[in-house]
């Protein structure tokens, strides 16, 4: 059992009006306690921190995830999904949310937002966690033809998508069908229980998918990572089949206050591959005091299997 299992999670689940369109944000843990704000990755949801939210909230924090503008449940944007424009809605919705400065914890596409965001409004970022963070290797790889084949076959992806998630039982119930679904993203995915998996292929196959791809490989933001002022802990698997993990040293070379962790045997998404460490970690890491930093000698930083 994890914590996540037992909780009734539409009495957390509630929508809001950002940007005129309508947004599906889920928030657990005390109104009063220092907001964590969690942005998902690419063809992700708010689902990809099921594992993170009631372990801040019962440290005390006011925990929220969001479904982007395009996924999960949230309404597509008015206008063309762009990283900037990702920001600003994120920003948009700290005001609804009346949070002036958060922590903000991005994976993938949510970590190349936070990036976005702390160098808009830097004020609002109070710290930044990036777990295989879009935004280096996505804009050096962009090819525009393929990008078109991409938009020319969203109906017929949209079909496969709809056959996938008809079978999501089976697929999270199957090791070897949760490997071909998964495998990409995840290092073991037959080591994932089958609620969790099942969590994760639910949460696929929304409509901002090829806006987003487009969007984050159409912005170039290196040369803008100094700017960023807050203390940054970025997080990455060794074996991560979506972002190179040469990526993460760019980030921790360009980010004034970066520093990495970097664990084996792990692929895109640590906070689902190793939830117990990656929580210790991002506990340890929002507790630092003025002068502390968590970093590759934090026992829970330890390489896995350690």
């Amino acid at each position: 059992m994890t914590p996540w299992w037992s909780i009734d999670w539409s009495r957390h689940e509630r929508w809001l009006r950002v940007h005129d369109r309508w947004a599906n944000v889920v928030e657990i843990g005390p109104a009063d306690g220092d907001p964590v704000l969690f942005i998902h990755g690419l063809g992700g949801s708010w689902r990809n921190w099921l594992e993170q939210l009631p372990v801040l909230a019962e440290a005390g924090h006011r925990a929220i995830a969001v479904d982007l503008p395009g996924f999960g449940h949230s309404e597509m944007p008015a206008d063309k999904i762009t990283i900037p424009g990702y920001g600003r809605w994120v920003e948009a919705l700290c005001d609804e949310l009346e949070v002036s400065a958060a922590a903000v914890v991005g994976n993938s596409m949510g970590g190349f937002i936070g990036t976005e965001l702390a160098i808009q409004s830097p004020a609002r970022v109070e710290r930044l966690v990036l777990v295989s963070a879009a935004g280096i290797s996505a804009a050096d790889q962009r090819i525009d033809s393929a990008l078109q084949l991409l938009y020319r076959a969203e109906a017929i992806g949209t079909y496969m998508t709809g056959l996938v998630l008809a079978r999501a039982a089976a697929l999270a119930r199957r090791p070897r069908l949760r490997r071909a679904a998964m495998g990409l993203a995840v290092r073991h995915p037959e080591q994932l229980s089958p609620k969790l998996a099942y969590e994760q292929i639910t949460g696929m196959g929304t409509p901002g998918f090829i806006g987003a791809l487009d969007a984050l490989s159409d912005y170039p933001i290196r040369h803008r990572l100094p700017e960023i002022a807050c203390p940054t802990l970025i997080v990455w698997g060794r074996q991560d089949l979506i972002v190179p993990v040469r990526d993460a040293d760019v980030f921790e070379e360009l980010i004034p206050d970066a520093r990495k962790v970097i664990w084996d045997d792990t692929g895109h998404v640590a906070m689902l591959e190793r939830p117990e460490r990656f929580n210790e970690l991002l506990g340890d890491f929002l507790a630092e005091a003025p002068g502390e930093e968590v970093d590759e000698t934090s026992p829970a930083a330890a390489p896995a299997g350690d």
